[in-house]
C-alpha cells in the first residue's frame, strides 16, 4: 500500500512537472511569436515611411508646390517667385473676374507663349497648402498629416490618394510641364511619374504612417 503511494506521488510530481514545463515552452513561443509580429509591422511601417519621403519630395518640388501655396497667390518658376501680374486666389482658387487662371492658362501647354496648361487649371486648396505665410516649405509630418486628413483631402482614403496620384490630370501635368518664356525646358520633380506612384503606393500598402513631428 505505501509503495503504491509512493508510485502515484512520483507519477503526480511527473506530471506536475511536464505541465509546468509546457507552460513555460509556450509562454516563451507566444512571446517569440509576438515580437516577430511587431518587428515585421515595425519594417513594414519603416518602408512605408522611407516611400513618404520620396512622395514628400515630389510634392515640395516646385511643379507641385508653386499651386500648394499659404497664401492668396500662386508661384512660379524653380525659385518660386510670386506669380506675375499679381494674381490673386480668388474664392474657388481660380482667380477673380477678368484674371482668373483660364483666361491665360488653357488646356495644354503653350509653348508658343510658355504659359503652361492644364484641365481646370487652378490652386490647390487652402486645406492643402503644403509651405508656410513665408513661402517656406511644410516639414514632412506637417504635409503628411495634411495629405491624409479625410476633412481636408476632399475625403480621399489611401487607395483614393493613389488613384489621384496615378491619374489627376494637374498631377501628371508635373511631369509634361512644358517650355519657359524663353523657350526652355521646364524642370521636372525628382522623381519619374511611375516612381512617384510606385512610392505612394508602398506607403499606401503600408497604412499611410507619417513621421513624427519634431
Amino acid at each position: 500500500m505505501l509503495a503504491s503511494q509512493r508510485l502515484l506521488g512520483r507519477v503526480v510530481l511527473f506530471a506536475l512537472v511536464v505541465a509546468v514545463t509546457l507552460v513555460a515552452m509556450l509562454a516563451r513561443g507566444a512571446a517569440k511569436f509576438g515580437e516577430a509580429k511587431t518587428s515585421a509591422v515595425d519594417t513594414k511601417v519603416a518602408e512605408g515611411l522611407a516611400a513618404w519621403q520620396q512622395v514628400y519630395s515630389v510634392l515640395t518640388s516646385p511643379r507641385c508646390i508653386n499651386c500648394h501655396t499659404a497664401t492668396n497667390y500662386p508661384q512660379q518658376g524653380d525659385d518660386r517667385h510670386r506669380h506675375f501680374a499679381n494674381i490673386i486666389r480668388g474664392a474657388e482658387g481660380k482667380g477673380v473676374p477678368a484674371l482668373n487662371c483660364v483666361s491665360c492658362h488653357q488646356e495644354s501647354n503653350a509653348d508658343s507663349t510658355g504659359v503652361p496648361g492644364g484641365s481646370n487649371w487652378h490652386l490647390a486648396p487652402l486645406s492643402m497648402r503644403w509651405q508656410d505665410m513665408n513661402d517656406q516649405p511644410l516639414s514632412s509630418a506637417a504635409v503628411c498629416r495634411a495629405v491624409t486628413d479625410r476633412s481636408r483631402n476632399e475625403n480621399m482614403d489611401g487607395r483614393a490618394l493613389l488613384k489621384h496620384h496615378e491619374q489627376a490630370a494637374l498631377v501628371l501635368w508635373a511631369w509634361s510641364p512644358g517650355r519657359r518664356p524663353d523657350g526652355t525646358m521646364r524642370t521636372l520633380p525628382p522623381l519619374t511619374h511611375a516612381e512617384f506612384v510606385e512610392a505612394t503606393r508602398r506607403w499606401v500598402e503600408a497604412g499611410t504612417p507619417c513621421p513624427k513631428p519634431r
